[in-house]
Parts: C-alpha cells; sequence; structure tokens
C-alpha cells in the first residue's frame, strides 16, 4: 500500500466559486513558476497546479514497473475531464491532452508540462511500491540483549519455553506447542519444517497457532487468512526467504496449494506470464520469482485435507479430551482472578529478541552415518527427512550451547554448530510422537468415538457373556447408551466404516443397519509408534577428521 505523506502546502489552494467565474484560457508562460501541491493516500493522488486540480486513481493496481495504467481526473472550475489510460503510451498522453485542452479551456503545452511532473512523481511512488525496501534489522537494547542472550543461554531452555507458554495462556499441548516452536526456528535452515494443525471446530487450533506465533519476531512473519493461486507468484523476490508463512485455516489456499507444494519441496517458484509490450504492442513473456525457504503454517477443520500438502507438513492434532477442557475452563476463570497475572508482552517480547539473536548457521551431525529410521513405506522418505531437519532446528536454538566449529568451503570459511546426543534424544521423542500420530488416519473425535466403542463393545460382551464378536450395535443404541448428537455420530460412525475399524450388516427390518467392531485394541499400549529409530545409547562418539583449515570456535 502506498504510504500517506503529507501536504506541501497548509492548505489547499481557495478557488472562487464557478458561478461567479467565467473559464479563462491560459497561455503558456515559460517563465511562470507554478506552486504544487501533492497529497498521496492509500487510495489516490491528488495534484493542484494553480487552478487546476488532478486526481489520480488505480497507481496500486499495476504490478509491474512496465506499465502506469491510471485513471486521472482532471477539473478546472466548473470543467471536468476523466480519463483511463497509459501514462507510459505516446499516443495515450497526447489524446489526453488534447481533449482536457479542449474541456478545461487550458493551452496543450500548459497539460503538457502538468502531466510530465504527474508523470515524474507517479514513478517515484510506483518504485517505492514495486521494489520492496530493504529490511533494516531490528535494534535491540542492550538490557533486552542480555536477557535473550540469559535466555538462549539457559540449560534447561526447552523446559522454559514450555513454561512460558503457559504463563501466556497456553495451557498443555506440551509436545505440539514445543514442536511448533521448533518448526518456526527451522526457518533460518535450508530445509525448514512445515506444520499442519487439525482439529474439530473450535478446539484451539488457531489459539494454539497464535501463541506460537507470538513469539516469533513479525518482521519474520507473513500471515494471511486466504490467497489465490496466482498470488504467491507476485510477492516478490525475497519477500518470503526464511520466514514463517502462516495462513488460517487449509481451505483458504485451496487454489493455492499447487505453488504452496512446490514453494515446500523446491525452495522456490517461477512464473513465466505473457504481457503486452507497451513500445512494439506485441506480447512478451515477463518471468517472476519467489525465493525460498519458507516454513509453512497452516490449520484445518477437515478430516481429509489436500494429501500432497499434508505429507509435506507435520501433522498435529489439538488434545479434545475433557480433562483437557476443564483445563482450559480454570485457565480462563483465572484471566478474571483478583491476583496478578504474568506480563504476557514482556515474555513475547523476550522470546522474539532470542530468536533474532539466532544465526543461520549450517548444523552438523556427527552421528549421521548412525541414524536409522523406518523404510517400509514410501512417505518415510519425507518423514525421514522431517526427523534430520528436527534434530537441526533443536541444535540451532541451542546454539549458544553448543560447539562451533568453522569449515572451508571453497574461498570462504563458513561457521558451523554441531549437534549432541540431547538434540538427537529429544528430537526421537517428538518425532516419535508426532510423526506416529500423524500416519494415523483419525481426526481427535473420530479417535474419541473408537475408544467409546471399544469400552461399549467390551461391556456388552461382558453383560451377554458372548464374544466381541457377536456383538451388535445401532446407531440408535450408540445415541442413547454414548449421548453423541445424531449427526456427529453419523460423520464419525462413517468414517471408521470407511477406514475398516467398523463393519457394516444389513438388519432384520428393511432399512435397520447392524454395526459389528472389527477394532481389538491396537495401540492402546502406550508405546510410542515404531520409527525405527536408534537408541542414543548406542551411538558411539564419532571420530571426526576434522580439516586442518577447520578450527572450533570458543
Amino acid at each position: 500500500m502506498i504510504e500517506s505523506k503529507t501536504l506541501t502546502r497548509s492548505a489547499l489552494p481557495v478557488r472562487a466559486s464557478p458561478e461567479k467565474e467565467k473559464p479563462v484560457m491560459i497561455a503558456q508562460n515559460p517563465t511562470f513558476e507554478i506552486e504544487t501541491d501533492v497529497l498521496v493516500t492509500d487510495t489516490e493522488v491528488i495534484f493542484h497546479f494553480d487552478d487546476r486540480r488532478y486526481r489520480v486513481r488505480g497507481l496500486e493496481k499495476n504490478l509491474s514497473l512496465a506499465r502506469l495504467h491510471v485513471n486521472l481526473k482532471v477539473d478546472r472550475l466548473d470543467a471536468v475531464h476523466i480519463h483511463s489510460f497509459d501514462l507510459y503510451s505516446d499516443r495515450h498522453r497526447t489524446q489526453f491532452i488534447e481533449r482536457t485542452s479542449e474541456e478545461l479551456y487550458v493551452e496543450a503545452a500548459l497539460v503538457k508540462r502538468d502531466l510530465a511532473r504527474i508523470l515524474r512523481k507517479l514513478e517515484e511512488l510506483q518504485n517505492e511500491k514495486t521494489v520492496p525496501p530493504t529490511e533494516k534489522p531490528v535494534e535491540i537494547s542492550k538490557t533486552d540483549q542480555v536477557a535473550a542472550m540469559q535466555l538462549l543461554a539457559d540449560p534447561q531452555l526447552l523446559e522454559r519455553i514450555a513454561t512460558d507458554f503457559d504463563r501466556c495462556g497456553l495451557i498443555g499441548e506440551e509436545s505440539s506447542k514445543l514442536l511448533c516452536y521448533l518448526a518456526c526456528v527451522s526457518r533460518r535452515l535450508s530445509q525448514p519444517l512445515a506444520v499442519l494443525i487439525q482439529s474439530s471446530s473450535a478446539a484451539g487450533k488457531t489459539t494454539l497457532m497464535d501463541a506460537v506465533l507470538a513469539f516469533v519476531p513479525p518482521e519474520d512473519t507473513v500471515r494471511f487468512s486466504a490467497m489465490t493461486g496466482q498470488s504467491l507468484y507476485y510477492m516478490g523476490q525475497t519477500s518470503l526467504q526464511h520466514k514463517v508463512l502462516a495462513i488460517a485455516e487449509e481451505e483458504g489456499v485451496e487454489q493455492a496449494s499447487y505453488a504452496l507444494k512446490l514453494l515446500q519441496s523446491e525452495g522456490k517458484l517461477t512464473l513465466a506470464s505473457t504481457e503486452k509490450n507497451i513500445d512494439t504492442g506485441r506480447q512478451q513473456t515477463q518471468t517472476y520469482t519467489v525465493e525460498g525457504p519458507v516454513m509453512l503454517f497452516l490449520t484445518t477443520t477437515s478430516e481429509t485435507p489436500d494429501p500432497e500438502l499434508q505429507n509435506r507438513c507435520i501433522t498435529l492434532r489439538v488434545n479434545e479430551t475433557p480433562e483437557q477442557t476443564a483445563a482450559i475452563h480454570c485457565r480462563q476463570r483465572s484471566e478474571y482472578s483478583p491476583k496478578a497475572s504474568a506480563d504476557c508482552a514482556a515474555i513475547r517480547t523476550l522470546h522474539q529478541n532470542a530468536q533474532r539473536l539466532l544465526k543461520p548457521l549450517r548444523v552438523i551431525i556427527p552421528w549421521s552415518d548412525q541414524l536409522t529410521f523406518r523404510s517400509d513405506l514410501t512417505r518415510m522418505r519425507r518423514d525421514h527427512v522431517k526427523y534430520l531437519s528436527l534434530i537441526a532446528s533443536l541444535t540451532l536454538l541451542h546454539q549458544h550451547q553448543r560447539e562451533q566449529t568453522v569449515r572451508q568451503q571453497g574461498d570462504q570459511d563458513e561457521t558451523c554448530v554441531v549437534a549432541t546426543l540431547a538434540d538427537v534424544e529429544v528430537a526421537g521423542k517428538l518425532a516419535s510422537e508426532v510423526l506416529g500420530q500423524s500416519l494415523g488416519a483419525l481426526m481427535p473425535q473420530t479417535r474419541q468415538l473408537l475408544m467409546l466403542l471399544d469400552d461399549y463393545v467390551t461391556q456388552q460382551a461382558t453383560e451377554k457373556e458372548s464374544p466381541r464378536t457377536g456383538v451388535r450395535f445401532t446407531q440408535r443404541e450408540l445415541r442413547e447408551s454414548l449421548g453423541w448428537g445424531d449427526f456427529q455420530l453419523r460423520r464419525h460412525l462413517k468414517r471408521l466404516v470407511e477406514l475398516e475399524y467398523v463393519l457394516p450388516h444389513r438388519g432384520s427390518h428393511r432399512n435397520q443397519r447392524l454395526y459389528e467392531l472389527l477394532y481389538q485394541g491396537e495401540g492402546q499400549d502406550g508405546k510410542p509408534f515404531y520409527l525405527g529409530l536408534v537408541d542414543t545409547a548406542k551411538l558411539r562418539k564419532p571420530t571426526r577428521k576434522q580439516s586442518r583449515k577447520s578450527k572450533t570456535i570458543g
């Protein structure tokens, strides 16, 4: 958007009433200097040349420096002329000058001079709008810098992050909020993580996203509610580089999903578009490039989001248990307590400053050749990259507590930070819980219904002294026993049938349908999902053959 600017004079020129003033032809006077007033707003630019007023609209619609198509209105006394044209077209400018001279009783040479001044000013504004300004690093005071360094040097940094989330009102979701925080830190890596938070409506997915983004520096966050199919291609070459792109609902990026997949996988976007050359009148190819990498942050209520976009992300599910709801209610009531609450603004500023102090260093994992990962599924190729990026994010976050080395890359020295076994161990725990969870096809409420069905069938089998496979039930019986609404029950029961956890049977009546539970309690042993990760206790200390030109920092 164009920023507003102040007038060069204290007030606009006062003109006589149109009824009392007759049009007068103004002759050109090369030695006469006309004082100019310019008013710039978000929607229009207004010029005043003596008694002539020019209003320009549509400047913000010009996305390229190769064209300057505007709506130009000029009035003098009671005469008005409006024209929409491209200021870079000589023929269009000539037509405007001729018609304005006729309509406003002004010499053509004077209108030509006015138009030249307008063109120069609009080009200046167009350059400011089209060419992104160089981002200046946010200045941090010495006091804030010391506090941020103390946070980054804290041996209990991960516990501090979890505690600060609790103090700012985000209750529970221990693994999810830590992983989201690490994912935002990964924006500084060459292969950032991507997160998709999936839950039912009003479960708190947006709350989780907002809480995490509040800890990220605002200059590193780009947030939208929805995106069109071509919008990403015109965002500027470096406007998304090493930033967090947050979109409130996955449904809002349905048209832009293809571009997001490419940006996540390839790290850049390139669009070839045809535009008309104003000089030759022929079509020519214009290339638009958007550089990555970018950390993608999405939320969705859909049970079946775009599978190709989802497998590029770590899928998190919000805790929807009654216990979590009770804890949220308790926190909500505490906001009205007379006791003093935590200074959330200061906590968020502390974490923002801490992330500003993190340097985009290359991460070295000494045990990389000894790490293992499950390989029986094709999608594990992408999940393995997520696992490694998770280790790198932990190391990058703890860069002020880790060993740093300098290695020669070509003619330049590159500073690297070395991962520890603690980073590998924490990443393994998070990956086992979160990546394993993402492999499940059940939404939280569908999973809850499955657990309730398991208890219901077990109870019926005990009462009837029959095997579980002999228990049949109807939707009506489930509604009365579980207390679920009809729409909610039908929706999630249908999902269980599709995934073959429940088998439908034809009943004795024509339209009656009975159900049988095929699920036998798998996955309820409390063990994490199997990813085939190596036991960190078995990792031997690597023998790193460092280059003679390498040196350790600190």
